[in-house]
C-alpha cells in the first residue's frame, strides 16, 4: 500500500478477539475509506482474526507490529505486554483470597496502564506508517488515561470509549494528573450520553462528545428468501414464533429475567440463544420449559452466523440490568437486520428514543413480571422501518468517517494546530 494513500488510521486493540461489533465497523470504515480512492491503514499491534484480516485484504493495510525504527514505540509495547504478564499473576495471586480492597484492584489497574502503553505504541506505529499523517482513531479506547497517551506518543487523535468500567486508584490518578496539559491532543467520543457524561465526570477538563460507534450497511437487511433459508437451517417452520437472544451472557446482561419471564407465560415459541459465555444452570432452565423449544449455539459467533440467526427470527430480546447506558449492538442490530426489538429500560435515553415505535417493546429492567405480559405482542410488532438506523444515531461508513474527520479537524484547530 502506498504511505500517501492512507486517509484513515483505525485502531483497534480487540481486533485479535473472535466476535464482537467492533469487526463490523472496522471492516465497514475500511471500504468506505477505499470508496473513496484512498485505503485506511488498520493498526492491530495483538494481531487480527482471520475472518477480519481476509475482510480488510482489499481495503486496508494491517499493520501488526511496532515501529521497527521507533524506538519509543518498542519500549511502549514492551511496557505493555510486561504489565500485561504482570496483571495476570496478580489476578491469579489475589484470587479468592480476603485481602485489603487495594491489593485486590491492582492488577486492574495494570492492566489500564498496559492498555495506555499499548494505545502509544499503536498511535506512533500508525503516524510512523505514513509519511502524510492520517487521522489517527483508537476505535475501542481505554477508559481511563487519556490524556496519557497523547502525551508518551505525541499525537493528535480521536478516542472512541465505550464504557467506564475501571476506576483509576491514586497512582493511576496521580499519572493521568501529570499529563493533564496534553488533554488537548485528546478528543474523547463516548458512544452514548451517558458514556459521556460519564466521562465528564470522571476527567474534568477532557474534551469529549458522543456519537454512536455502531455503522449501518444499507444491505443489511435479510430478504424473505433468507428468512426461509435461515429457518431451514434450525429446523423451524415458517409459521412459528421465534426469538433470538444474541451475545454472551456478560455482567452486564441478565438472562435471568427472560428466563423467569418465558416460565411466567405459557406462549409457545422457538428461542434461539446464541454467542459465548452463557450460563449453563439458566439454560438447563429454558430447555425444561414445556413451551420453550430452545436452539443454542454456544460459540462465538461469525457475522454470517449472527445474520442467520437474526434472519430466522421474529424478534430478538435484550436485557441488562438496570443502569447499563453503555452503546447496545444489539439494539443497533435490530435496527440494522430490520427485526422488531423488546428490550428493558436499562438505558434512560435509549428508552426516550424507542418510546412510542411500533417496532420495540420496552419492558422494565430486571422485572420478568412486565417482560412476560410484552411476549404475546411479539405477532403484532412491526419490522422497523429504514428511518429507525437514523433514531438511533446510527450513520453509514462514509458518513461516520466524514464525522470523524471533522471532530479531528475541529480539535486541531481548536488548540491552534494545523489540521
Amino acid at each position: 500500500m502506498m504511505a500517501s494513500s492512507v486517509s484513515m488510521a483505525l485502531i483497534e486493540p480487540n481486533a485479535y478477539l473472535e466476535g464482537g461489533h467492533f469487526h463490523h465497523t472496522l471492516i465497514e470504515l475500511s471500504r468506505a475509506a477505499t470508496a473513496e480512492g484512498r485505503k485506511a491503514l488498520v493498526v492491530a499491534l495483538d494481531g487480527v482474526t482471520s475472518d477480519t484480516r481476509t475482510a480488510l485484504q482489499d481495503t486496508a493495510g494491517v499493520l501488526d507490529h511496532p515501529s521497527q525504527t521507533d524506538v519509543r514505540g518498542r519500549i511502549a509495547w514492551a511496557g505493555a505486554v510486561g504489565l500485561r504478564h504482570l496483571s495476570r499473576l496478580g489476578v491469579l495471586a489475589v484470587s479468592g483470597r480476603r485481602l485489603p480492597l487495594p491489593i485486590r484492584r491492582l492488577p486492574h489497574q495494570l492492566t489500564l496502564l498496559s492498555r495506555c502503553l499499548v494505545e502509544v505504541a499503536s498511535l506512533r506505529a500508525a503516524v510512523r506508517h505514513a509519511p502524510i499523517p492520517p487521522v489517527p482513531v483508537i476505535l475501542t479506547a481505554s477508559e481511563a488515561l487519556h490524556a496519557m497517551a497523547g502525551w508518551l506518543s505525541g499525537v493528535d487523535y480521536l478516542r472512541i470509549v465505550h464504557e467506564v468500567y475501571t476506576t483509576e486508584d491514586a497512582p493511576v490518578r496521580l499519572l493521568g494528573r501529570l499529563a493533564r496539559l496534553s488533554r488537548r491532543r485528546v478528543l474523547a467520543i463516548g458512544t452514548t450520553p451517558a458514556v459521556e457524561a460519564d466521562l465528564i465526570s470522571r476527567f474534568p477538563g477532557l474534551s469529549t462528545t458522543a456519537h454512536p460507534f455502531t455503522v449501518l450497511q444499507v444491505e443489511d437487511r435479510p430478504d424473505d428468501r433468507e428468512r426461509e433459508a435461515a429457518r431451514a437451517s434450525f429446523g423451524i417452520a415458517a409459521d412459528e414464533t421465534v426469538a433470538a437472544v444474541v451475545g454472551g451472557w456478560w455482567g452486564h446482561k441478565d438472562p435471568g429475567t427472560i428466563r423467569d419471564a418465558l416460565a411466567a407465560t405459557s406462549m409457545r415459541l422457538h428461542l434461539i440463544v446464541a454467542g459465548s459465555p452463557l450460563d449453563a444452570t439458566i439454560l438447563n432452565s429454558l430447555a425444561c420449559l414445556p413451551n420453550v423449544h430452545l436452539h443454542v449455539v454456544h460459540r462465538v459467533l461469525t457475522a454470517a452466523e449472527v445474520r442467520t440467526v437474526y434472519a430466522a427470527s421474529d424478534v430478538t430480546i435484550v436485557s441488562r440490568r438496570p443502569g447499563i447506558a453503555k452503546e447496545s449492538g444489539l439494539v443497533m442490530d435490530a435496527a440494522r437486520f430490520g427485526i422488531p426489538l423488546i428490550v428493558s429500560d436499562h438505558d434512560i435515553d435509549l428508552t426516550a428514543r424507542l418510546a412510542g415505535c411500533a417496532w420495540a417493546q420496552i419492558f422494565r429492567a430486571s422485572e420478568s413480571d412486565d417482560l412476560a405480559r410484552t411476549l404475546p405482542d411479539i405477532g403484532r410488532m412491526l419490522r422497523p422501518p429504514h428511518a429507525a438506523a437514523g433514531l438511533l444515531g446510527m450513520r453509514t461508513a462514509p458518513a461516520q468517517l466524514a464525522d470523524l474527520r471533522r471532530l479531528y479537524e475541529h480539535r486541531l484547530t481548536e488548540r491552534g494546530a494545523r489540521p
